[in-house]
């Protein structure tokens, strides 16, 4: 069972497609991850009041929503299966938050161009891909990424950090900042100034 933790839909169950290809972020792990947010030097409360946020790879969009909740002001998914696009539009239905969220049946590889950059970026990619090297890339390079906005990016935790190289830092638009890395079961949370 999914929910959002905290903030104006405290409490609201999210609906997740079963099977084992969407893997929700779970609530003790969404709760650990946005104290972090809200509490660490390089973040705080102004982080997400009236942010606009990007949840890349979205499945039910736990982590976007989760911000909607605790003050952004809208929130950009990009999903592609059908299963998580379906559970995803409800729980946004659910949440009664269709004016504040775009959804885009696209691979975040290949973005369209944005007309509104994220201050905040989750990115929840299958793991062993290096996949958030690639899609930081291509988000960048339209638009979708605002200068200084903060990227959480959830990979498995025996992975090589993402940009692990300075090869793999040079190939995005921009070289990212290291802030600070969490460990919670199978994941590894690492944040960076982008």
């Amino acid at each position: 069972m999914v929910r959002i933790i905290a903030g104006s839909r405290k409490g609201r169950l999210l609906t997740a497609p079963t099977g084992q290809t969407t893997r929700p972020t779970a609530d003790r792990v969404r709760q650990a991850l946005f104290d972090m947010l809200l509490h660490a030097p390089w973040g705080g409360p102004t982080l997400l009041s009236g942010a606009h946020v990007l949840d890349a790879f979205a499945g039910t969009g736990a982590l976007g929503l989760e911000a909607l909740s605790r003050g952004a002001s809208h929130a950009t998914f990009f999903e592609t299966s059908r299963p998580a696009l379906a559970a995803l539009r409800a729980n946004i239905q659910a949440c009664k938050w269709e004016d504040s969220c775009t959804v885009i049946a696209r691979d975040v590889i290949s973005p369209p161009a944005s007309t509104a950059s994220a201050r905040l970026v989750f990115l929840d990619p299958p793991y062993h891909q290096k996949l958030p090297e690639r899609a930081l890339k291509a988000l960048q390079s339209k638009g979708w990424i605002a200068p200084d906005a903060i990227a959480i990016i959830e990979t498995g935790r025996e992975e090589a950090l993402p940009f692990s190289t300075q090869e793999e830092a040079l190939e995005t638009a921009s070289t990212p900042i290291f802030l600070a890395e969490r460990q919670h079961g199978a994941a590894r949370f690492s944040i960076w100034r982008l």
